[in-house]
């Protein structure tokens, strides 16, 4: 069985982000970027799932900029048998990832597909469950548990929801999105990163695939979010009573 895991690339998780003078989004230019945290998750779960026999090969998918492809190698030192680019210099929307997405399903026939359930960047959320819906595939999401049965063809799933744990059966194939307590993803080492270098990354873009992207999205305005007010010593109980039932009002 084949495993076709996206990964993007985003800033990253410890730079400090800065929105660009204009409000029209982040600074990204001499930013540190990385791949998705998310997508890392997803990667180590396909490559656990392959070194377990029951997988063949994992494909690292990335669509974007011609700097994925630095994504892509990471993606390839991890371990990572071969990797897929579709180059796409303009912003895009989770839609038009999924179709992008459900084209190279279509082409490579992979028998599952896994993506980490959100970017970090934008938070969307939408990419898998969009994909799922365009594939008519089952989906598992946030998920912190995945078991596959070769012989059925199904995956077991463990998914986080706000009552505790749901556990869903999907036939195969299906798409799956990560949860942050699915795993925790190993380091590239230094061999496989030289060894990354030589692994095949192969270029398309969206009119290969037959798929034209448009925007339904406007962003009218990015902003900092408020700064927050500093805090307030108090003497004694009676103050702070006062102070959160007169001015925060919360009693």
């Amino acid at each position: 069985m084949k495993i076709m895991v996206a990964v993007k690339r985003v800033v990253d998780y410890a730079v400090k982000i800065r929105v660009k003078p204009d409000k029209t989004g982040v600074e990204t230019q001499n930013v540190k970027m990385s791949m998705n945290p998310f997508c890392e998750i997803a990667l180590e779960e396909a490559l656990r799932i392959r070194e377990s026999g029951l997988a063949s090969e994992v494909v690292a998918v990335s669509v974007g900029p011609a700097q994925c492809v630095d994504t892509l190698r990471t993606g390839l030192a991890m371990g990572a048998d071969r990797g897929i680019h579709v180059e796409f210099k303009d912003g895009l929307n989770p839609l038009s990832v999924a179709k992008v997405l459900r084209a190279l399903v279509e082409a490579e026939k992979p028998g599952l597909l896994i993506l980490g359930k959100q970017a970090i960047d934008d938070d969307c959320n939408q990419t898998g469950q969009m994909l799922a819906g365009l594939l008519k595939w089952p989906q598992g999401t946030f998920a912190s548990k995945v078991t596959l049965d070769k012989e059925k063809q199904v995956a077991t799933v463990d998914r986080e929801v706000d009552g505790g744990i749901e556990t869903v059966l999907l036939d195969l194939p299906a798409v799956i999105t990560t949860d942050l307590r699915l795993n925790q993803p190993r380091y590239a080492t230094l061999p496989n990163i030289m060894k990354a270098k030589s692994k095949v990354i192969k270029k398309y873009t969206p009119g290969d695939l037959n798929v034209e992207i448009k925007s339904d999205l406007e962003v009218l305005q990015v902003t900092e979010p408020p700064k927050r007010k500093a805090g307030v010593i108090v003497s004694s109980v009676d103050e702070l009573i006062d102070k959160l039932q007169n001015e925060a009002r919360v009693i």
